[in-house]
C-alpha cells in the first residue's frame, strides 16, 4: 500500500487519473499533453474515484488494484468450488494470493489488476449460469465482463470467452444460451459499456480534426471495438519489443512462482489425461482451465508487444488448475509423486533464502539494527513452519507459501525502498517538499516524461524552450545530465543545483544490482535554481 509508485505505468497512470480530479474531466485520457487512445477509461475512473474519497496519495492509487486482486481471489474460491469442490476453491485462492506476479501487480499497481479481478468473476459467474441456469449470475457475469472490456478492451473479452468456450465444447451445453436470459446479460453488458464508449466519443468521434499517432479522423468507438487488438498483436502504434513467440514460457518461470513446477506438473498430468480420453466427456474433468490457459497463451505470444504482467490475466486458471491437482495428491494419497514434488519446493525455497541473503547482505546492505531484527524474525517464522511436524501434503503447501512470504518481505520492507531511491523523480519530489519550491516554478526543456515527479509534486512539471527560459528570473529546471550541459553550451548560469540519482527501476540488471558496477549505469537528475 504504502511503497513509492514506479516508473513508468504505475506512477503514469497516477498522474493520468490525477488530472481527471484536478482539472474536474472524466471523458479525456491524457498521456502528458497528448492525447490517449491505446486504453479505456476504467482504470482510471477507478483511480479518480479513490483519489475523491481519500485525497492523492500513492496509497489511495493503489485501493482499487488491491480491492481487485482480491475480488479475484475470492472469485478464484468460487470457480474452484464449482468446477471440484470448496477445498480446491480454497486452495486456489491460496495459490493465487501467493504467485509472485500477483504480489507484485498489487505494489506496481497497472490495469492488469482491475482486469484480472473482474475477467475472472465474470468467468466464475458465467460458469454457474452455464451449470445452474441462474438468472443473478449471467447479469453479475455479463456486468463483470463489461467492467474487464471497459478496463483493458477486447483482450477482456478473449480471457473471459475461450475458457467459457473451452467449457461448452467439453460439456456440450449449449443450449444454456438458447435462453432469454442471455438478451438480459447482452443488455446488462451493453449498459456497463457505455459510459466508456461515451468518453471515447466525446473525446476522439466527436473531434475528427485530432491526430493520433499520425493520424486523423480516429473513432475511439471503432478503435476500441476493431483496431486495439490488431495493434497490439501487429506492434503498430504502439511499437514491436519482442517477437520472441517463446517469451512468456519462459516469464512463466518467475511469474508463478512458488508455484511454476506445480504448476507445469499439473498441466502436463491434466494434458495426459485428456490425450488418454481423446478429449471425451468425463464428469470428474473439466477443461475450461487447460482449453483456457493453451489458447490464451498461444495467441497472446504471437503479440509483437509483450511485457511479463500480461500473463497475470491467465493466474487465476492456473491457481484452479494447480489446486485441483494438488488436492487428487492429497485424495489420492500419492506418496511418491508428493515426494518427488517436495524437493522441487524444496529447491525453490532454497533459491529464495540464498536471493533473500544476497538481496540483504550484497545488493543492498542492511543497515539498521531493527532491519537485522526483520530479518532474523522472518527467517525464524519461515524455519518454523518448514520444519513443522505435518503430513507431506500440507507441508508442500506451506513450504511453497513460506518461499512466497520470504521473498516478498524481504522486496517490500528492503529491497523496494532501497531500490526507489534510484528513482529520480520521487527522490526529486521529496526534496522539493522540504525545501518548500514552489511547484509551478519548476519547469524542463526535454520532452521526456516526469511521471514521479508529476505525481508527488501534484502538479506537472512544465514543459518549455531555452529561448522562452532566457526571459524567466528565479526559476528552477528539472534535468538530466545532458540537458546540463546543454544548458552549459546556452550560457544559462545557476546558483543552485541539487542532484539525485537515476535509473529506470523496472527495467533491472546485472550491472544495477552489483554494487561494484552500479555507478556504471546510474545516471544523475537535477534540479537547477536560474536567477
Amino acid at each position: 500500500m504504502f511503497v513509492t509508485l514506479f516508473e513508468n505505468d504505475s506512477a503514469q497512470f497516477s498522474v493520468m487519473a490525477m488530472r481527471m480530479v484536478q482539472e474536474n474531466d472524466f471523458f479525456s485520457l491524457f498521456k502528458g499533453q497528448e492525447e490517449y487512445l491505446d486504453k479505456p477509461h476504467m482504470h482510471y475512473w477507478l483511480a479518480a474515484l479513490s483519489y475523491k474519497i481519500f485525497g492523492i496519495h500513492d496509497w489511495a492509487y493503489r485501493v482499487p488494484g488491491i480491492l481487485s486482486t482480491l475480488l479475484a481471489a475470492y472469485s478464484c474460491y468460487g470457480l474452484g468450488r464449482l468446477l471440484y469442490n470448496k477445498h480446491v476453491g480454497k486452495l486456489a485462492a491460496l495459490v493465487f494470493m501467493t504467485a509472485q506476479t500477483i504480489v507484485l501487480g498489487a505494489i506496481d499497481v497497472r490495469t492488469d489488476a482491475v482486469l484480472t479481478g473482474f475477467s475472472i468473476l465474470a468467468i466464475w459467474q458465467l460458469t454457474t449460469y452455464i451449470e445452474q441456469r441462474k438468472l443473478g449470475a449471467i447479469i453479475l457475469g455479463a456486468f463483470a465482463a463489461g467492467i474487464a472490456f471497459s478496463t483493458k478492451g477486447q483482450i477482456a473479452l478473449l480471457v473471459i470467452g475461450l475458457p467459457i468456450l473451452c467449457h461448452l465444447l467439453y460439456t456440450k451445453k449449449w443450449t444454456a444460451f438458447l435462453s432469454w436470459k442471455v438478451l438480459v446479460a447482452l443488455f446488462v453488458f451493453g449498459i456497463t459499456i457505455c459510459p466508456m464508449l461515451y468518453a471515447y466519443y466525446v473525446q476522439f468521434d466527436l473531434h475528427p480534426e485530432k491526430v493520433i499517432r499520425g493520424r486523423s479522423n480516429r473513432s475511439g468507438i471503432f478503435f476500441i471495438f476493431w483496431e486495439q487488438s490488431f495493434e497490439r498483436l501487429s506492434g503498430e502504434g504502439i511499437g514491436k519489443n519482442s517477437s520472441d513467440y517463446f517469451f512468456f514460457f519462459h516469464t512463466f518461470l518467475w511469474v508463478f512462482l512458488p508455484w511454476t513446477i506445480l504448476g507445469i506438473t499439473a498441466y502436463w498430468n491434466r494434458m495426459k489425461s485428456f490425450f488418454k480420453l481423446r478429449f471425451s466427456y468425463h464428469p470428474k474433468y473439466e477443461f475450461l482451465t487447460l482449453g483456457g490457459i493453451t489458447l490464451i497463451f498461444i495467441i497472446i505470444s504471437f503479440a509483437q508487444f509483450k511485457l511479463p504482467h500480461y500473463l497475470n490475466i491467465t493466474i487465476p486458471l492456473f491457481a484452479v488448475l494447480t489446486a485441483s491437482y494438488l488436492y487428487d495428491l492429497y485424495r489420492f494419497d500419492k506418496k511418491r509423486t508428493t515426494q518427488m514434488l517436495m524437493i522441487g519446493q524444496y529447491f525453490i525455497l532454497g533459491v529464495v533464502f540464498i536471493a533473500s541473503v544476497l538481496i540483504s547482505f550484497y545488493v543492498f546492505k542492511l543497515d539498521t539494527i531493527i532491519a537485522y531484527l526483520f530479518l532474523v524474525v522472518v527467517l525464524i517464522i519461515v524455519g518454523y513452519y518448514t520444519m513443522k511436524q505435518e503430513g507431506r501434503y500440507l507441508r508442500l503447501i506451506t513450504i511453497s507459501v513460506c518461499s512466497s512470504v520470504l521473498l516478498n518481505a524481504v522486496l517490500n520492507v528492503h529491497f523496494y525502498p532501497n531500490l526507489l531511491k534510484y528513482q529520480g523523480g520521487s527522490s526529486m519530489a521529496e526534496i522539493i517538499k522540504q525545501r518548500g519550491i514552489p511547484v509551478d516554478d519548476i519547469y524542463k526543456i526535454g520532452t521526456d516524461h516526469t511521471w514521479s515527479i508529476d505525481f508527488y509534486n501534484q502538479y506537472p512539471v512544465q514543459i518549455t524552450t531555452p529561448e522562452k527560459l532566457k526571459s524567466k528570473n528565479d526559476v528552477w529546471v528539472y534535468a538530466s545530465d545532458e540537458e546540463v550541459s546543454q544548458l552549459k553550451n546556452d550560457g544559462f548560469n545557476w546558483d543552485e543545483e541539487i542532484s539525485v540519482d537515476q535509473f529506470r527501476i523496472t527495467r533491472l540488471q546485472g550491472k544495477f544490482l552489483n554494487p561494484n558496477t552500479r555507478n556504471k549505469v546510474t545516471n544523475k537528475m537535477h534540479l537547477l535554481h536560474l536567477y
